[in-house]
This record gives structure tokens, sequence and C-alpha cells, in this order.
């Protein structure tokens, strides 16, 4: 299905910062530089964004801060909203990138795309990920514009992944609706594993102020991604009684 407006950019940001997340150890000094920039730009907006609000900040005290130029900021980002929603798509970026890699090995859709959203997962290393990724989110639960933004965006990277499908498998045929349904499934275990991680981190907040525990991993996150998955069936046979 085509894309046009914003999905279509919102489709070409994700295009666009896919190498500059994911590039080779070996790269240019000027691509290292670039991806430090665009780290700090993510740092820094969610630091000010919690203690400010995400409208209590412009785009010119972002830069001015970080010392880039508008200029140097869309190089990179189309909008506040995607700086600060971009520990998230930087997962499903790389999700794309492992699905795109996946060997079927006759697994269901639904786990085959589970294995490539671990696997990106794992490659969120970065030990400031997980502090990112609930800085993020907890902005996005009290920020509308973030919330429309990441549907403009779940939509696009469901469009590329059903276009991986269709292409390296075969999948999709017109009138088709199991592979949609399929990968929506995977997105719906992955915000309920993400909503749960997420209280996790809200109660290690309390317990952490007595000096008892230790905030949670992207480790921890996949384990609740596999749990997530592992209901699916029987959150489709899941039947009602009188009370």
């Amino acid at each position: 299905m085509p894309l046009s407006g914003k999905r279509a950019q919102v489709a070409s940001s994700m295009t666009a910062t896919l190498s500059a997340v994911t590039a080779a150890p070996n790269s240019s000094l000027r691509e290292r530089k670039k991806r430090r920039t665009r780290q700090t730009l993510i740092d820094t907006a969610l630091e000010l964004f919690t203690r400010r609000g995400f409208g209590g900040v412009t785009l010119d005290e972002l830069c001015e801060e970080v010392e880039v130029s508008k200029r140097t900021f869309f190089r990179t980002f189309t909008s506040k909203e995607d700086v600060a929603m971009a520990p998230d798509q930087d997962l499903w970026r790389a999700f794309l990138e492992e699905l795109e890699t996946a060997e079927p090995g006759g697994l269901p859709v639904v786990e085959l795309g589970r294995d490539a959203l671990l696997a990106a997962l794992a490659r969120m290393d970065d030990e400031g990920w997980a502090r990112r990724m609930l800085l993020s989110r907890r902005l996005a639960e009290r920020t509308p514009s973030m919330g429309a933004h990441g549907l403009q965006f779940c939509e696009a990277t469901t469009q590329e992944a059903l276009a991986i499908l269709h292409r390296r498998f075969g999948l999709g045929a017109p009138g088709d609706l199991r592979p949609r349904l399929a990968v929506d499934m995977l997105v719906a275990a992955f915000h309920g594993a993400l909503a749960s991680w997420v209280v996790q981190a809200e109660e290690a907040d309390e317990a952490r102020a007595a000096g008892r525990t230790e905030p949670p991993t992207a480790e921890e996150l996949a384990d609740r991604l596999r749990e997530a998955v592992a209901a699916l069936p029987e959150s489709l046979v899941l039947t009602t009684t009188p009370v």
C-alpha cells in the first residue's frame, strides 16, 4: 500500500537514519561525529522535555543547548516528536533490518517477527538505551502529538514489514489479511510488554530510592516480550462467562 503525506515523511525518515543507527565500527570520522551529534540531540531533548515539559522547550532552545544549527537538526530528525521518540524508532528500524535477513525455518510469521524483534533488542546494547526508552515512553503518555507521531511511525513500520514479508516469502496476496494481522499481533504484544516494563520501572524507582533494586534493562523487556507473544494463542480463544 503506497504511503503519502506525513506517513511518507515518516517512512523516508526511517530509511534516512537507519544507516546512522547501525553504521559499521570502522566508519569514517565524519560518520562517527554525525552519530555522536545525533545521540547528543536525543539525550539533551529527553532531559529537557522531561524537566520542562515537551511544550516548554522550543526547537531553537534545543539546538542552542546542543550547539548545532536547525539545519543540522533537520538532517537527522523531522520534528521535536521525532527526536523524542528516537529510542523506540531505533528499535523498530533494527527490527526491519533483522526481518530482512531472517531465515524462516518454518516458523509462523508472529514467531519469526518475535525473533527479529528480540534480535533488534539485543542490538540496543548501549546501557543508556533502556533509560532513554523509559523517558520517551513517559513523555509520550502525556504528550498527544507524540502519540500521533507514534501511530504514523507504527503504520509506516508495519507497511515496511509487510513489504519485506511479501518480497522475501511471497506472503500478502490481495485480500489475504493474515500477514497484516500477524504483524499487528506482534506489535500489540510488544506494546503490552512495554507497558508492563514501564510499570516495573516505576516500581523500581520507588525501591531504588530505598537502595533495593536496579532499573529495568533491555533484557527484561525482551523477557516480557517473550511472555506476551506466548500469551497470544490463549488470548484468541479467551471466552467470557457470567460473573
